[in-house]
Protein backbone atom coordinates (compact mmCIF):
# COMPACT_ATOMS: atom_id res chain seq x y z
CA UNK A 1 0.00 0.00 0.00
CA UNK A 2 1.45 3.62 -0.98
CA UNK A 3 0.43 6.42 0.81
CA UNK A 4 -0.48 9.78 -1.71
CA UNK A 5 0.80 11.63 -2.58
CA UNK A 6 4.13 10.73 -1.97
CA UNK A 7 7.50 9.87 -4.29
CA UNK A 8 6.48 5.71 -3.16
CA UNK A 9 2.87 6.16 -4.66
CA UNK A 10 4.00 8.17 -8.00
CA UNK A 11 6.85 5.15 -8.25
CA UNK A 12 4.41 2.02 -7.87
CA UNK A 13 2.13 4.27 -11.22
CA UNK A 14 5.05 4.02 -12.71
CA UNK A 15 5.55 0.66 -12.40
CA UNK A 16 2.47 -0.13 -13.80
CA UNK A 17 2.31 2.53 -16.22
CA UNK A 18 5.32 1.36 -18.15
CA UNK A 19 4.91 -2.01 -18.00
CA UNK A 20 1.30 -1.98 -19.62
CA UNK A 21 1.40 -1.48 -23.54
CA UNK A 22 -2.26 -0.68 -23.69
CA UNK A 23 -1.33 2.83 -22.52
CA UNK A 24 0.55 3.17 -25.05
CA UNK A 25 -2.27 3.79 -27.90
CA UNK A 26 -3.01 7.43 -27.26
CA UNK A 27 -1.69 10.86 -26.24
CA UNK A 28 -0.06 11.74 -29.54
CA UNK A 29 2.88 9.14 -29.63
CA UNK A 30 6.00 9.26 -28.36
CA UNK A 31 5.81 11.81 -24.92
CA UNK A 32 8.98 14.04 -23.69
CA UNK A 33 8.45 16.63 -21.32
CA UNK A 34 9.04 17.11 -17.28
CA UNK A 35 5.40 17.60 -15.25
CA UNK A 36 5.31 18.92 -11.91
CA UNK A 37 2.45 17.79 -9.73
CA UNK A 38 1.11 20.63 -7.09
CA UNK A 39 -0.77 18.79 -4.34
CA UNK A 40 -1.68 21.11 -1.81
CA UNK A 41 1.69 21.77 -0.18
CA UNK A 42 3.01 18.44 -1.84
CA UNK A 43 5.19 19.12 -5.47
CA UNK A 44 5.95 16.34 -7.52
CA UNK A 45 8.79 15.81 -10.85
CA UNK A 46 7.48 13.30 -13.06
CA UNK A 47 9.83 12.64 -16.30
CA UNK A 48 8.29 11.51 -19.28
CA UNK A 49 10.78 9.96 -21.92
CA UNK A 50 9.04 7.93 -25.39
CA UNK A 51 6.63 6.11 -23.67
CA UNK A 52 7.65 5.51 -20.32
CA UNK A 53 7.44 8.02 -16.85
CA UNK A 54 11.09 7.54 -16.29
CA UNK A 55 11.61 9.56 -13.29
CA UNK A 56 9.19 10.57 -9.90
CA UNK A 57 10.77 12.64 -7.25
CA UNK A 58 10.00 15.34 -4.90
CA UNK A 59 9.96 18.94 -5.28
CA UNK A 60 9.34 22.28 -4.77
CA UNK A 61 8.11 25.64 -5.56
CA UNK A 62 11.24 26.60 -6.78
CA UNK A 63 11.75 23.15 -8.92
CA UNK A 64 8.49 24.04 -10.72
CA UNK A 65 10.04 26.90 -12.41
CA UNK A 66 12.06 24.60 -14.62
CA UNK A 67 9.18 22.01 -15.52
CA UNK A 68 7.49 22.47 -18.99
CA UNK A 69 4.01 22.46 -16.87
CA UNK A 70 2.63 21.83 -13.64
CA UNK A 71 -0.87 20.73 -12.32
CA UNK A 72 -2.42 21.96 -9.32
CA UNK A 73 -5.01 21.52 -7.21
CA UNK A 74 -5.73 21.47 -3.80
CA UNK A 75 -4.81 18.24 -1.85
CA UNK A 76 -8.61 17.60 -1.16
CA UNK A 77 -9.57 17.64 -5.06
CA UNK A 78 -6.46 15.79 -5.95
CA UNK A 79 -7.52 13.06 -3.37
CA UNK A 80 -10.87 12.73 -5.10
CA UNK A 81 -9.66 12.51 -8.38
CA UNK A 82 -7.38 9.39 -7.36
CA UNK A 83 -10.23 7.94 -5.32
CA UNK A 84 -12.68 8.23 -8.23
CA UNK A 85 -9.81 6.15 -10.41
CA UNK A 86 -9.54 3.71 -7.94
CA UNK A 87 -13.42 2.65 -7.55
CA UNK A 88 -13.99 2.96 -11.04
CA UNK A 89 -10.77 2.28 -13.18
CA UNK A 90 -11.08 5.47 -14.85
CA UNK A 91 -12.20 8.72 -14.07
CA UNK A 92 -15.93 9.46 -14.56
CA UNK A 93 -16.08 12.28 -16.81
CA UNK A 94 -16.05 14.38 -13.89
CA UNK A 95 -12.54 13.68 -12.99
CA UNK A 96 -10.56 13.48 -16.03
CA UNK A 97 -7.82 15.75 -16.94
CA UNK A 98 -9.50 17.55 -19.25
CA UNK A 99 -12.48 18.16 -17.60
CA UNK A 100 -10.44 18.92 -14.12
CA UNK A 101 -8.88 21.63 -16.76
CA UNK A 102 -12.26 23.32 -18.33
CA UNK A 103 -13.76 23.25 -15.47
CA UNK A 104 -11.28 25.43 -13.00
CA UNK A 105 -11.01 28.96 -13.29
CA UNK A 106 -6.91 29.68 -14.28
CA UNK A 107 -7.17 25.60 -15.62
CA UNK A 108 -5.13 22.78 -13.60
CA UNK A 109 -1.98 23.39 -15.99
CA UNK A 110 0.44 26.46 -15.29
CA UNK A 111 3.96 27.36 -15.64
CA UNK A 112 6.14 29.97 -14.18
CA UNK A 113 8.02 30.58 -17.42
CA UNK A 114 4.96 31.44 -19.68
CA UNK A 115 6.42 29.90 -22.24
CA UNK A 116 3.14 28.66 -24.25
CA UNK A 117 5.43 25.88 -26.52
CA UNK A 118 6.35 24.03 -23.21
CA UNK A 119 2.94 24.78 -21.25
CA UNK A 120 1.30 23.09 -24.56
CA UNK A 121 2.88 19.83 -23.85
CA UNK A 122 -0.14 19.17 -21.38
CA UNK A 123 -2.60 19.48 -24.02
CA UNK A 124 -0.56 17.87 -26.58
CA UNK A 125 -0.25 14.90 -24.25
CA UNK A 126 -3.26 14.98 -22.23
CA UNK A 127 -4.04 11.27 -22.56
CA UNK A 128 -0.87 10.31 -21.47
CA UNK A 129 -1.11 11.82 -18.64
CA UNK A 130 -4.31 10.86 -18.26
CA UNK A 131 -3.58 6.87 -18.79
CA UNK A 132 -0.65 7.53 -16.28
CA UNK A 133 -3.54 8.03 -13.63
CA UNK A 134 -5.29 5.57 -14.69
CA UNK A 135 -2.86 3.73 -14.33
CA UNK A 136 -3.35 4.18 -10.29
CA UNK A 137 -6.66 2.38 -10.48
CA UNK A 138 -4.19 -1.08 -9.93
CA UNK A 139 -1.95 0.40 -7.03
CA UNK A 140 -3.47 0.11 -3.28
CA UNK A 141 -3.54 3.48 -2.53
CA UNK A 142 -3.96 4.79 1.52
CA UNK A 143 -5.26 8.39 2.08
Amino acid sequence: MAQFPSVRWFNAVRKVFNGDESYRGGGGGQCNCVAGMSIGEDTFILTFEGFECTKAVEGDDAALEDVDFYLEMPKDDWVAMVSNINQNGSPDLEYTLNTLDLDREDGLSHSKHNDQYREDLFFRYNQTFQYFFNASARVKTEF
